[in-house]
């Protein structure tokens, strides 16, 4: 069996195909890639944060990411925002450049559109955008080789916790073994996703390096507004006995004070009373609670979306409505760049090489992005006027740009109302006219000096008064004027073509007819006068001796 080439992972280390045929970060019982993670939200404060984001700048990052989905679950308006953003991305059609115009680059493009078909592609999108929260993330490609052929099955999504970044650089990834130990992160076998939301190394380029800091303060805001409506919110109670009581008596009154909350009824002695004292004080003491969080809502909201218009509706003012729309969607262009080149140099490059080799044409090119929309009143308004002038326009061209067909043979054809529209009751046979515009085409058409039906009499042949030297120089002028004058009416039968009526064929030829090309008639024209007139000059000196 020939040996398989060698090919070069995108670390420049030789590819072992071996590795890449089975699942290498799959979950383990009892091991280092265990499914269940720490909380370390709890009990967290400034000094427990930032030991927290230290100790993942030096290499330990498990807190840090545990923290990171921690705030996921338990900020609902960061999991709101964040989860718009990955969607928005996720849900944009991926199209797909071919990397040449031979048939095998066209070939190698359909494969990978028929790839992108599947209905999990979307979630696998979605997971690999966890990076947008944390930096980056990992996912497993799990390839399949049946059928001969090397083929994604499917993407799936890796804990970051089991991955690590060079101990030198911090940038270049590495993964943690079945023992725990780091070692090279195997190429062609992996998507590493680092999508930045600033510059600086992976650990720290993500949103939630900076969502973080939000979460812990608007959670000393929540529990503070808690502690806050608990004490005051509710009434207080006070549970009075008299001096006579026993110590069961005030034991009963007790437990029914602390009760009465949850069970709105008690049984106590006919001499022991509860009053209720409510504070004067909280209308005006609980709104300041409710604005700090909001404010930390909004800052959350400008981190992720870069505006607040689609999650705090407030209208008016400036800086809404169309200016934090182009913001967002400058925030998706960019993701889309980024997910795109991530995507064409981990997957599809890989592919391309695992399943052609290395020395194989450009690979496609995965392109994600909306379709940049048209004016196309403005496109009407500009070509419009140069058709008019004669300006030649594929109309297959103008059907796709405003996403209609062609009409087929027999069917209604709508048509400009108006002037040109017959008038009311008349209605025109499309058979006839077609028969009236063939036979009104053929004749002008007809090349000069043909006695074929009735012409015109500048094409009838030249009288007996113009026999000898000047009728050969008339039927010499006809020939030789044929070429130019058919192409002149070639640019009027265009007008004519596209012209629904005959006023508008009046105005078309009215409006071009200054720029049609007649210098080659002139010409001819001009060459024939100076025949002419120089036969005729000879003819006088020969009659004259």
């Amino acid at each position: 069996m020939a040996k398989l080439p060698q090919i070069l992972d995108q670390f420049g280390r030789p590819v072992q195909r071996a590795e890449l045929k089975r699942e290498i970060s799959a979950p383990t019982f009892g091991g280092v890639r265990s499914p269940l993670g720490g909380y370390p939200s709890q009990g967290l404060d400034p000094v427990r944060l930032a030991n927290i984001l230290r100790a993942a700048d030096i290499g330990d990052p498990v807190r840090y990411l545990e923290l990171a989905e921690e705030i996921e679950e338990k900020d609902l308006h960061y999991l709101g925002v964040l989860g718009t953003r990955k969607r928005s991305i996720s849900q944009i059609e991926i199209t797909v450049e071919p990397g040449g115009d031979t048939q095998f680059d066209l070939d190698a493009a359909k494969a990978v559109e028929d790839w992108l078909k599947r209905d999990e592609l979307r979630d696998e999108v979605f997971d690999i955008l966890d990076a947008v929260g944390k930096g980056y993330s990992h996912t497993e490609i799990i390839w399949d080789t049946s059928m001969g052929d090397w083929v994604p099955e499917r993407l799936e999504w890796r804990d970051p916790r089991w991955f690590r970044f060079d101990r030198v650089d911090h940038r270049t990834p590495v993964r943690l073994n079945d023992q725990g130990q780091e070692e090279p992160y195997p190429g062609f076998k992996y998507i590493f996703a680092n999508m930045k939301a600033k510059s600086g190394l992976p650990i720290r380029s993500g949103l939630a390096r900076a969502a973080v800091w939000a979460f812990m303060f608007k959670k000393f805001t929540e529990r503070d507004w808690a502690i806050f409506t608990q004490t005051y919110g509710q009434p207080l109670r006070v549970g009075k006995y008299g001096t006579g009581a026993s110590e069961r008596d005030r034991d009963t009154l007790f437990a029914a004070v602390a009760n009465i909350a949850g069970d709105c009824a008690a049984i106590i002695p006919r001499e022991m009373e509860i009053e209720f004292v409510e504070s004067a004080n909280v209308g005006s003491s609980t709104d300041h609670y409710e604005r700090r969080a909001d404010w930390y809502d909004k800052q959350i909201s400008k981190a992720v979306l870069g505006q607040t218009s689609t999650t705090d509706a407030q209208v008016g003012g400036l800086g809404s409505g169309k200016e934090h729309r182009e913001v967002q969607e400058d925030i998706e262009k960019a993701d889309c760049s980024q997910l795109q080149a991530i995507l064409n140099r981990w997957l599809i490059r890989p592919w391309h090489a695992l399943q052609y080799g290395e020395n194989a044409p450009p690979a496609p090119r995965l392109k994600i992005g909306r379709p940049e929309e048209e004016d196309l009143k403005a496109f009407t308004e500009a070509v419009g006027p140069l058709i008019d002038r004669g300006l030649e326009v594929d109309a297959a061209q103008v059907y796709s740009r405003f996403g209609l067909s062609k009409p087929a043979a027999g069917a209604q054809v709508l048509r400009p109302m108006g002037g040109s529209a017959p008038p009311a009751g008349v209605v025109i046979d499309p058979t006839m006219q077609a028969s009236l515009t063939k036979r009104f085409l053929a004749s002008i058409k007809r090349p000069l000096g043909s006695t074929a039906g009735t012409v015109a009499l500048n094409a009838e042949e030249h009288s007996a008064a113009l026999s000898g030297p000047l009728g050969d120089a008339a039927d010499r002028l006809a020939n030789e004027a044929s070429g130019p004058t058919l192409a002149m009416l070639e640019q009027i039968e265009a007008m004519l073509e596209t012209s629904t009526s005959l006023a508008e064929f009046r105005e078309r030829l009215l409006a071009g007819f200054p720029d049609l090309d007649d210098a080659a008639l002139r010409d001819v024209i001009a060459a024939a006068l100076t025949a002419a007139h120089a036969g005729g000059r000879a003819a006088l000196e020969e009659d004259s001796g």
